[in-house]
């Protein structure tokens, strides 16, 4: 190498960073990224965000039913075990029928781990944590949510899981809203708007039924029935819809006869069916949840990742009895509603549902109860008709069109989405003659459930952890903002050994009125301010710092900023110190001032709290 050579070389590396520095400062990569995030949070972004998250909730779809049946043929060897009744494993001759007894056990051997170590929220039915995630969280979702409930919710149904499949792929389409969301940092008000773009999506590419997955997402979810709102949620729903008829075609996930009403002497047999529907839907929930409580009970304190091998036992036996049972459970519900099956078996098949889908989720199961509620209330309304045509025969409807009836008027009554019910079943049917009777008990039904309780199979689970959704929101920005919101940095601690003349030059060169004290472990010991200062100035008193702290009531993080002003004001202190939970350290500071710079940055939310 020439000595020319080795100058040439020898440039390179300060060459390389002079060019990484200007690489730096060049204003253009940051630009158009700014810009991309102001338009993704305008109208025509939010058209492109509902869309994209619509397209990949129908994806979500359909790869959830793939892996559904699936893991259904590899654990039964059949495509649906349910229709068929008792049937041998294909590879597995020599246990007979038995083997059913083991296979909710092998799957919960594969999902109860898989859900206990990577995202617990998975567990059970999905709708209320997308519920609490819209209402307090901010529409944030863990992006590997989606993946564990696809997983474990398929592992679950294909296992022999009495639920069904609406709760995971809202949970997943809600979870990939949000994942879009965060990467793009659309904020908080346009990511609670994805989260219901993504469960809207997931359920109208599930039941292919795009108008009532738009008002599950609004009625359920949002709350919300402005212009906006619809307009994304519609647009996402319909291209969910889009990408699954692509895959499954046009049919409904349930196809059912048409019916109509033979008499006007029905409508008091509906209304009275409305009100026996209610019953039945809040029954519903009572046995879903004293089931829970009980298996609680009884499996404390042994490991949660366990519980679904245990209790997938007790759900093998049952299924052993009621092979119906297994699964999603349409075909069953199809045949009921064709009026294939007798009372006896229809009132059968209504109490083991509710038995076996709250024995699914009490075993820590993964998977929906939107589908097990109307599979309930087809085997009621069924058995109600059947009963109707006894005393009236020829003057009621056939026994299928109060089954039909049932299923919207269960979920209404479990839910108190009356909206949602009547537009599904409309969607299923495609037949006016029904919907009259159909409004008419479920409206009554869904009245007579909030008269019974104002709890719904979806927000019970959240009360019952200290957490009211539907409790109404303060429209005052400093009752919604908490402390942590507002507070900084802890400043620099005095050490409560410092003497008066060290503590006054501190005070001098940082310009502030008060400021913590640590012992020499670093324990908070309380404040020191500048009042407490000038009094042992005048006195002559030779303090330290810990002779001089005061222990000013402790603000948490968690408190409103209407409570952090009134401790403020009370004590007429500069500043507090922020406290973690066990009061030994501080987190954090708060003045006057950041209370106002927390309202000026936050006081939008107001309208869109967190």
């Amino acid at each position: 190498m020439t000595s020319l050579d080795r100058r040439a070389w020898a440039a390179v590396p300060p060459l390389s960073k002079a060019i990484r520095r200007t690489v730096r400062v060049l204003p253009w990569p940051r630009a158009p990224l700014e810009s991309l995030r102001a338009w993704l949070r305008g109208p025509g972004g939010l058209v492109a965000l509902a869309l994209v998250t619509g397209f990949g909730a129908g994806l979500g779809a359909i790869a959830f039913r793939w892996l559904i049946g699936v893991f259904t043929w590899l654990f039964t060897g059949h495509s649906d075990y349910g229709a068929m009744g008792r049937l041998v494993h294909p590879a597995f001759p020599a246990l007979g029928i038995w083997f059913i007894l083991v296979v909710p056990a092998l799957g919960g051997l594969l999902y109860g781990p898989l859900v206990d170590l990577l995202a617990r929220e998975a567990r059970g039915h999905g709708v209320p944590e997308v519920m609490l995630a819209v209402a307090q969280h901010g529409g944030r979702i863990r992006p590997r949510v989606a993946v564990v409930k696809a997983l474990a919710s398929a592992i679950c149904l294909g296992s022999g899981g009495s639920v069904g499949r609406e709760g995971p792929i809202v949970q997943i389409g809600s979870a990939l809203g949000s994942a879009l969301g965060q990467l793009l940092r659309v904020g908080e008000a346009n990511m609670r708007l994805l989260v219901a773009c993504g469960a809207a999506g997931g359920i109208s590419a599930t039941f292919n039924a795009p108008i009532a997955a738009v008002f599950f997402a609004l009625e359920l979810l949002l709350r919300d029935f402005e212009v906006r709102s619809f307009g994304a949620v519609v647009l996402a729903s319909v291209t969910a819809d889009v990408v699954s008829r692509a895959a499954f075609g046009a049919t409904s996930f349930l196809p059912l006869p048409p019916f109509q009403i033979v008499s006007a002497w029905e409508f008091p047999l509906y209304a009275v069916f409305g009100i026996v529907a209610a019953v039945a839907g809040v029954a519903f929930v009572r046995v879903l949840y004293g089931t829970e409580d009980l298996l609680d009970r009884l499996w404390a304190p042994r490991p949660e990742w366990l519980r679904p091998v245990v209790g997938g036992l007790l759900l093998g036996l049952l299924l052993l009895v009621i092979p119906e049972l297994y699964g999603v459970g349409y075909a069953p519900l199809e045949r009921a509603i064709a009026g294939k099956e007798v009372l006896a078996l229809l009132l059968l098949l209504m109490v083991g549902k509710m038995v076996a889908t709250s024995l699914t989720i009490g075993i820590g199961g993964s998977g929906g109860v939107f589908a097990p509620s109307l599979f309930i209330g087809g085997m009621l309304g069924t058995a109600f008709g059947v009963v109707a045509n006894w005393i009236a025969p020829g003057l009621v409807a056939p026994a299928g069109a109060y089954g039909l009836v049932g299923m919207g008027a269960v979920f209404a009554a479990a839910a108190h989405a009356p909206i949602t019910a009547v537009l599904i079943l409309f969607e299923l049917t495609g037949d006016y003659q029904i919907i009259l009777p159909m409004m008419f008990a479920i409206a009554l039904a869904a009245g007579t459930s909030t008269f019974l309780t104002r709890d719904t199979i979806y927000t019970l689970k959240l009360r019952r952890r200290g957490i009211d959704i539907g409790r109404e929101r303060p429209s005052n920005p400093m009752q919604i903002l908490t402390v942590r919101h507002a507070m900084r940095p802890i400043p620099a601690p005095l050490e409560a050994a410092l003497g008066l003349s060290a503590i006054v030059e501190r005070f001098v060169a940082d310009g502030v009125d008060a400021l913590p004290v640590v012992d020499a472990e670093g324990t908070y010991r309380g404040v020191v301010t500048s009042a407490r200062i000038d009094e042992a100035v005048r006195s002559g008193e030779e303090l330290t710092a810990g002779d001089m702290a005061e222990r000013p009531p402790p603000l948490g993080a968690g408190e409103t900023l209407e409570e952090a002003i009134d401790r403020l004001l009370a004590h007429g202190a500069a500043g507090l110190p922020v406290l973690d939970e066990s009061g030994g350290a501080a987190i954090g500071w708060l003045t006057h001032r950041d209370l106002l710079a927390a309202y000026s940055q936050h006081g939008d939310l107001s309208r869109d709290p967190t």
